[in-house]
């Protein structure tokens, strides 16, 4: 008996007539009460009274007809289900995000991408880009936004946006007047930094060391609000990247170009190879790289 078996069996019972439930189902007669004598073959019972001018359900037929009916509408709910989502009318997609991303641009991807996908619950969490690509591995998350260069061994990615970072000073620092500042000109300084967990931490002090000291990190902190007020206190200097740095008081913090070495800030999307992503998931990275494909998703 399969479920075919049990729509048959449910419009002869509601027509009470095999020959009317044939038609609305474009068989022949013959065919339906077939189907119905072989499901009361498998099952050891009669399910029709077939000796009035109408087929009438049995006290066997009767039980059969109530759990027919919720096997057929559980069938019915599960290939909705299906065709929603691969319709994308519905599904969940997780995104790992560092904290100065989901403050900057992305918010009008998200708007765009819900336009067209009202229905797709998309599930942000605020992480160092560290721990975004480890949630990405394990399988937490369905993909995030992290620095370049990743492991090219175990995601897939694609690029999103190419910026570098820039020195955030107090107006009143020495160095404010400059147009630009080389990093060596900042060894002497009090740095406020992002923290351990994020890429950005190690990058700096990585490109401190190469050019010869190690920076004197007085403050660490996870919001890029929290590190410019710093320096607008005249507490320390920051490194931030350049989109974030649009967006801040000029004339509460001083924004430089920073030279030898520029210090790129090159975000990707990754995913899992050889992980299974669902539609929604599939369409969300279609519709991402498109997106900063044609220079969109950059409108800051």
């Amino acid at each position: 008996m399969d479920i075919r078996h049990l729509q048959y069996f449910l419009k002869a019972a509601q027509y009470k007539s095999f020959t009317k439930a044939a038609q609305s189902l474009y068989i022949t007669q013959p065919t339906i009460s077939k189907m119905i004598k072989s499901i009361e073959e498998e099952l050891g019972v009669e399910l029709f009274n077939r000796s009035g001018k109408q087929v009438e359900l049995t006290d066997a037929g009767q039980v059969i007809f109530a759990q027919a009916q919720d096997i057929v509408n559980s069938f019915d709910n599960l290939s909705t289900e299906l065709d929603d989502l691969m319709n994308l009318k519905r599904g969940r997609i997780s995104i790992g995000l560092p904290p100065m991303i989901g403050s900057s641009f992305f918010p009008k991807v998200l708007g765009k991408f819900r336009e067209q996908y009202p229905d797709v619950t998309i599930h942000l969490v605020e992480d160092g880009a560290k721990k975004v690509e480890a949630d990405v591995e394990s399988g937490q998350l369905d993909m995030g936004v992290v620095l370049s260069p990743t492991n090219e061994a175990l995601f897939h990615s694609f690029s999103l946006v190419k910026e570098k970072l820039m020195v955030l000073i107090h107006p009143s620092h020495p160095l404010a007047e400059k147009e630009k500042v080389t990093l060596s000109e900042l060894q002497k300084e009090f740095f406020v930094f992002f923290r351990k967990d994020f890429a950005l931490h190690d990058r700096v002090i990585a490109e401190c060391v190469r050019v010869g000291f190690h920076p004197q990190v007085i403050y660490e902190s996870s919001q890029w609000d929290f590190i410019s007020e710093m320096v607008a206190a005249n507490l320390g200097v920051a490194l931030l990247p350049e989109p974030i740095c649009r967006e801040l008081d000029k004339e509460r913090i001083r924004v430089l170009p920073l030279v030898e070495p520029v210090i790129p800030w090159h975000l990707v999307m990754i995913w899992r190879k050889e992980r299974y992503l669902s539609f929604a998931a599939r369409e969300w990275l279609r519709f991402t790289q498109d997106l900063f494909r044609r220079g969109h998703g950059e409108d800051h």
